[in-house]
This record gives C-alpha cells, structure tokens and sequence, in this order.
C-alpha cells in the first residue's frame, strides 16, 4: 500500500496515466485532488507495484509507502482529510455538526417533540436508538422497526437527518431504509461481520470506539469498512473504560488531537456516554471542540427522569439550547464555525 504524490504542475493527462498504469497491474485507486497537490492512493492485496516504474512517470513527485498497519483510515492516504454531507451539513471541514437526541426511541410523541427542540436549538441530526443494546436482559432493548419508523416520522417533520444504530448483520438493510447514519456503538466495534455488512451497504456510519480499545484497534475496525470502498466513515470518542468511578467512563479527550494526526476521518465526540451524568457534559463537550472535535452527539431527553435509558447524562432541551449557544463561542475562538440547521 502506497501512495503517489503528484506535482504541483501536473497535468490531468499524466494523473490519468499514472491512475490508468495502477488499474492495469490490477489495483484500485483512490483519488484526492487537494488545492496544491493530487494524491493518488494504491489499493491492492499486498503484491508488489514496481515503485521506482512510478516515480519515472510524467508529472510523478514521488512514491510514499503506508507503514501503518490501517492503510486506507491512514492520514497519509489522504492528506487532505475526508469529508462528506449529512443532509444540509458536512462533516470534516470547518463546520461542527451537531447531533442530538434520546438514547431510545420510546414513543412517537416523544422523539418528534425532541426533534423539534433539538432542531430549534441548533441540532443538526437527530439522533435515537431503535436497537439498545443493554448490560442487562431485562433492560428496555428498543422498539425495532416501530422505532425506525418514528424516526423517520420526525425526520419527515423537522427535515433532520437522523442516525440510529445497526446491531448485526442481518438488520443493516431494514435499518438503512431509515437511518441517514448508521451507528456502530462501542459493543460491536469489533463485530468483524457488521463491520463487512456495513461497508458494503455503502451507506454512512459512525464508528463508536469500544470501552476497552486501543487507537490502533479502532482505526484497524475502521479499515474494514474503508476496505469494501465505503469512505462515508466518522470515528466516535465515547470514553474508554478504567479504575474511576465518579464517571460512567474516562473521557480520552487525547484521542481527538491524537485522531486528526494519525487518520484523515472526521471525529466525533460523545460527552454523554464519556461522563454519563448530565453535569459534566458541558464541560466535556467544549473541551471537545477546543481539541479540534468534527462535531458532538449528544443525549437529549424532554423528561430524563423518567427515560426509559440513560436518563441520568441526558441534558433536558433548554441545557441544551444554552450548551448549543456557548459552543458557538468557542467554534470560533479556534477557527471552526456551528451554523443553525435551515427551515
């Protein structure tokens, strides 16, 4: 796995050379024309390409092996970062995206109250869980496809995106009907048939960091994704499990700067699940942005007291809309911009 750097003045008839000589010895490509350079990525199987061949090339600057082992999530394949639309908004470039919402689905009722508030507060997707998967049996495991369909009741009503999650293999089709993002939550990081199942479903997904995984774990999860050629993919910061228990988990606020230098994907943060109480959330949530977070997804509940998951780091919709107003200060104060949603 390499890539190929092109001049600064190459001309689109040698990009197309280079591209064409990659394809005849049987690897794909993946192109990335920033404003100074044009970066040509080699996707193979790990055979040999003839390196020094594609540096004699017209217009070639040179030839730059991928020594990590995630290939495809490396920031050296594609320098420029990644970045794509959710509905209205994109992800990876100068703007925050915010995503906000209940943990579950409960009611019909409620997700398009919380729709409505979310939106009007600056949410930018909305986001609720139709599949839960919970510590315990007898904890509330979601609505299924009733849950599914109220989302996109309230899709169909705000104009909000949405994103829920995909527990198993077989569910990607029915949930990729509804959602705009699919969801991979920190349970099934490493649920080598969903990550295949998404991948190929080309669809969008955010991928959750598990409670126990390594940077390196989570970006090689990732490369199964990448690897089906889906680059629709943002990573999530969600807390990592350790020894403190005044939290629900350790917010590794390290991974954001750690991410933007190691992966050209978008990183969200999840102050929610990284704190699980509602107070801290705030705090965590700028310190998110400040450390160069691509957006934040948040859990936002009308009546977190009587929620039938996660209630207790559930903010309630008017602490959000104030969390949404101070995040809009400290997006600027380094260099980043949070718009309201249109409509």
């Amino acid at each position: 796995m390499m890539i190929v750097v092109m001049k600064s003045q190459a001309k689109m008839g040698n990009v197309s050379a280079v591209i064409a000589r990659i394809e005849d010895a049987g690897f794909r490509v993946h192109l990335s024309e920033g404003d100074e350079r044009t970066i040509i990525g080699v996707i193979g199987d790990g055979r040999p390409l003839d390196r020094d061949q594609l540096e004699r090339m017209p217009g070639v600057e040179r030839c730059v092996p991928i020594l990590e082992p995630f290939k495809l999530a490396s920031k050296n394949f594609n320098p420029s970062g990644t970045s794509f639309p959710i509905g209205d908004h994109e992800v990876g470039k100068k703007e925050v995206l915010i995503i906000a919402g209940p943990c579950s689905v409960e009611s019909r009722s409620q997700i398009i109250e919380t729709a409505h508030a979310v939106k009007e507060a600056g949410a930018h997707v909305l986001r609720g869980g139709a599949f839960k998967p919970r510590t315990s049996p007898y904890s509330f495991q979601g609505l299924g496809e009733e849950g599914l369909e109220y989302l996109a009741d309230a899709r169909e009503e705000t104009g909000l995106p949405i994103i829920t999650e995909v527990m198993e293999p077989a569910l990607v089709p029915l949930v990729c009907q509804y959602a705009d993002v699919l969801q991979i939550g920190a349970r099934n990081m490493q649920n080598y048939a969903l990550l295949h199942a998404v991948g190929k479903a080309q669809h969008p997904v955010m991928l959750k960091r598990g409670m126990s995984s390594l940077m390196k774990e989570w970006l090689m999860c990732a490369e199964y994704i990448l690897s089906h050629g889906n680059t629709r993919v943002m990573l999530c910061e969600r807390g990592i499990r350790t020894f403190e228990s005044y939290t629900r988990n350790t917010f590794d606020i390290n991974a954001i700067p750690v991410i933007k230098e190691l992966s050209h994907l978008p990183i969200i943060a999840d102050p929610s699940h990284a704190t699980g109480k509602w107070e801290y959330v705030a705090a965590a949530a700028k310190a998110s942005i400040a450390a160069g977070a691509d957006g934040l997804i948040i859990e936002v509940h009308p009546q977190p007291d009587i929620a039938l998951s996660d209630g207790v780091q559930s903010l309630k919709p008017k602490r959000f809309a104030q969390l949404v107003s101070e995040l809009k200060a400290i997006a600027e104060a380094v260099g980043r911009e949070l718009r309201a949603q249109p409509g």
